[in-house]
C-alpha cells in the first residue's frame, strides 16, 4: 500500500536529516524544504537510493512569510504529515545588544514556523486530515537568564502549537509538540552536554516517528526532561532570579 507524502521544513538540519531518513524508512516519499534547496541533492539522491522511495526538494525560506501560501501550492502533493524542524539558537550574549539578530533568533522560532503550519494547519483542516509536528524546546518552559531570547521564542511556539491542538482536534487533524532537550546537532557543537541528557538526531527522529503514529500531545524524547522542566518551572521566583541555571 502506498504511503503518504512527509513535508520536512528545515530539512537541512541534522534533526531535519535524519526525520527525513526515519520516514523513508518507513515506506513515505518525502519532500525536503530548505533555502537553497538545490545543495540537498547529494540527501536526496541518498534517501531515495537507499529506501525506494520518491523524494523531492523544495526551496523555502521560513523568514519570507510573504512566500508560504505559494510554496505550499508548489508541491507535488499536500503531504500527510508535517514536520517543522525548523530553528535557530543564534549567541544570547550577542542578542543582548544585538537587537536584530535577537529579532532574528524570534522570528526563526517562532513566526516563520508558525505562519507555515498555520497555512498548512488550514489545507489539512479543509481536508479533514493530516498530522503537523513542531519541534519546539524545553529552553521555552522557563525564560533563563543564558538563553532567554531562544527560550521565549520556542515559549510562544509551544503556545501556538498547543491552542493549534485543542483548535484543530474536532477536524480530523492531530498536533505534537516536540520538546527535545539536548541534541548532539551542529547548532549545540562546542557546547558542553551531559551525556545522559543528550539525544542524537536519530534518537529524536524514531521518537517522532512512535508520537506520529500514536497521536501523542507533548513529546519530550527522553522523559527524564519532564521532570527536570517540573522542577525548574516551580523553583520559587525569589530564589529562581538568584540562580544562574
Amino acid at each position: 500500500m502506498t504511503k503518504s507524502p512527509v513535508l520536512i521544513l528545515g530539512a537541512r538540519s541534522d534533526i531535519g536529516k535524519a526525520v527525513a531518513q526515519k520516514f523513508a524508512s518507513l515506506g513515505h516519499p518525502v519532500q525536503l524544504a530548505a533555502r537553497n534547496a538545490d545543495s540537498l541533492e547529494p540527501d536526496r539522491a541518498d534517501i531515495a537510493l537507499r529506501h525506494g522511495v520518491t523524494v523531492t526538494v523544495h526551496e523555502f525560506d521560513a523568514l519570507a512569510t510573504e512566500t508560504h501560501d505559494t510554496f505550499v501550492d508548489s508541491l507535488p502533493e499536500l503531504p500527510e504529515v508535517a514536520v517543522s524542524a525548523i530553528g535557530l539558537m543564534g549567541s544570547q550574549e550577542a542578542s543582548e545588544t544585538d537587537i536584530p539578530a535577537a529579532i532574528t533568533v524570534m522570528r526563526s522560532n517562532y513566526e516563520g514556523p508558525a505562519s507555515i503550519l498555520a497555512i498548512l494547519a488550514n489545507r489539512f483542516a479543509k481536508r479533514g486530515s493530516g498530522i503537523l509536528i513542531g519541534i519546539s524546546s524545553v529552553a521555552g518552559e522557563r525564560g533563563r537568564a543564558t538563553n532567554y531570547i531562544y527560550g521565549s521564542a520556542k515559549a510562544g511556539f509551544t503556545a501556538f502549537l498547543s491552542g493549534l491542538r485543542n483548535r484543530l482536534t474536532s477536524r480530523g487533524v492531530h498536533v505534537v509538540t516536540v520538546l527535545p532537550g539536548f541534541v548532539a546537532t551542529r547548532m549545540t557543537e562546542g557546547m558542553d552536554l551531559p551525556a545522559k541528557l543528550t539525544a542524537q538526531p536519530e534518537e529524536v527522529a524514531s521518537a517522532i516517528a512512535r508520537a506520529t503514529e500514536r497521536k501523542t500531545n507533548t513529546l519530550y524524547v527522553r522523559p527524564v526532561w519532564w521532570l527536570i522542566m517540573a522542577i525548574i518551572r516551580n523553583i520559587p521566583e525569589a530564589l529562581f532570579k538568584k540562580m544562574k541555571i
